[in-house]
């Protein structure tokens, strides 16, 4: 394989005689959806050791797949690309030392792989780093792509394929988000910026399963008016304002004991204030900006906490994946588009509007 951010659509795959069509973003640009083209004629891939062949049923975008379009930071990115963090299909094919057992099951994608650090002696080992599928390698969205066996997990014939895609990454953050990170305990009070992106929508959901009482915040009034109906106890509009003490008046003056965010900047000042002594700030993304300003002495006076998570590891996607089937968690779908019609699944994403999961369909 490619070293990370490096290496063409063709290079990263063996050749096979049957062409296989693909999303992809030919180019870096902003907007993205604009430079999303459809090709039919890539080189089909062949599982190497270790790894399988997954025939795409559906595949959901994420913000990864608009940082991609428009170039990773710090990254050499080569264009085209095919992105996709998030996909469910057929094991289609296996490497080796892989049972065959796998051919034929339907499968979920953990796209986060993480990467062996090397130990020294006396010294615990680092979290490892990890390479993503989607942005180191080649993603979901084509008709087949290729994971290591040990990142998917098999799901029942009962799991719509368009649910399996929608489910995985967004979940899987949120849970290690609130459950591993913040220690999320059933009667806390949880506040949810941006509600209406996927990890927002999978963190409502989890404080639901869990028996949390849950502070949503848009700045869309229809969006909250949603969040309602899927069971958000209270609401405040983002107008622009700190909006903290808002936050303050629906618990009662009290604040909440855990922040999940991932829009930085713009409202990182309301969060830190919302939170109550010995309360979790947890952030996942900075859609809006990653530079902001925390107050050290409310940080160390509250005995605040302030914690980074990106994605989770397979004995957390095993458990949401238990919850999934069994009903008690579901992801929330905004719109799901044929692959043909990809780039509008992307201009979806882009637009800011969606409430929920945006998907592309293969089949």
């Amino acid at each position: 394989m490619p070293a990370a951010g490096t290496g063409s659509v063709s290079a990263s795959w063996s050749l096979q005689s049957a062409p296989m069509k693909a999303v992809l973003i030919s180019r870096q640009g902003d907007p993205v959806a604009p430079q999303v083209t459809i090709a039919d004629d890539l080189p089909d891939p062949i599982a190497g050791p270790g790894r399988v062949v997954v025939r795409t049923e559906a595949a959901a975008l994420n913000h990864l797949d608009l940082w991609i379009g428009r170039g990773v930071p710090g990254m050499k990115l080569e264009y085209p690309r095919i992105s996709g963090s998030d996909g469910c299909g057929r094991v289609e094919s296996v490497g080796e030392g892989i049972d065959t057992a796998w051919v034929g099951r339907r499968v979920i994608l953990n796209a986060a792989m993480p990467q062996p650090v090397a130990p020294l002696p006396g010294v615990e080992p680092a979290m490892p780093p990890l390479r993503v599928i989607g942005e180191h390698e080649p993603g979901c969205m084509a008709e087949r792509f290729v994971a290591p066996v040990s990142n998917v997990v098999a799901v029942s014939d009962a799991i719509d394929p368009v649910d399996g895609a929608a489910f995985g990454l967004s979940h899987l953050t949120a849970w290690s988000m609130l459950v591993t990170r913040a220690g999320l305990r059933p009667g806390h009070t949880v506040l949810i910026t941006g509600i209406g992106g996927g990890v927002a929508l999978s963190a409502l959901g989890i404080c639901r399963h869990l028996g949390a009482t849950t502070v949503v915040t848009s700045r869309h009034r229809r969006k909250l008016d949603r969040a309602v109906e899927l069971g958000a106890d209270h609401v405040v509009l983002d107008t622009g304002e700190e909006w903290s003490r808002e936050v303050r008046d629906r618990t009662g003056g009290r604040g909440v004991d855990i922040c999940v965010d991932s829009i930085g900047r713009a409202v990182h000042e309301s969060c830190m204030r919302s939170l109550v002594a010995g309360g979790a700030f947890v952030t996942c993304g900075t859609t809006s900006g990653p530079i902001a300003s925390t107050s050290l002495a409310r940080l160390f006076w509250l005995q605040l906490r302030m914690i980074g998570s990106t994605m989770g590891d397979m004995g957390e996607f095993r458990a949401i994946t238990a919850l999934l089937e069994s009903g008690g968690l579901r992801p929330v779908i905004d719109s799901v588009h044929d692959a043909p019609n990809a780039a509008a699944a992307y201009d979806r994403l882009e637009s800011g509007g969606q409430f929920g999961k945006v998907v592309v369909r293969f089949s």
